[in-house]
């Protein structure tokens, strides 16, 4: 960890410690870091999951009836008799 001198918002830093619950700056900064870091992550891994899935699944496929139900003089697979 690094030491830094930083001008700091008196009264974002008071709604953060109420939101976080925490008592010093020092924890509420480091606090509002690793949230905005952990949100960045949970959203490339989502925007990752996303492309993986839209690879891997064509929903315009699904979408097409015709693509998967017989329709009428079609065989009669499946059908009683």
């Amino acid at each position: 960890m690094s030491k830094t001198l930083i001008e700091i918002d008196e009264e974002a830093l008071a709604v953060a410690q109420d939101a976080f619950g925490t008592k010093t700056k020092k924890d509420t900064v480091n606090r509002a870091l690793r949230e905005v870091s952990d949100r960045v992550k949970r959203h490339e891994a989502r925007m990752a999951a996303e492309r993986i899935a839209a690879e891997a699944l064509d929903l315009d496929a699904l979408t097409d009836k015709a693509a998967y139900r017989p329709t009428p003089g079609d065989d009669d697979q499946g059908q009683a008799a």
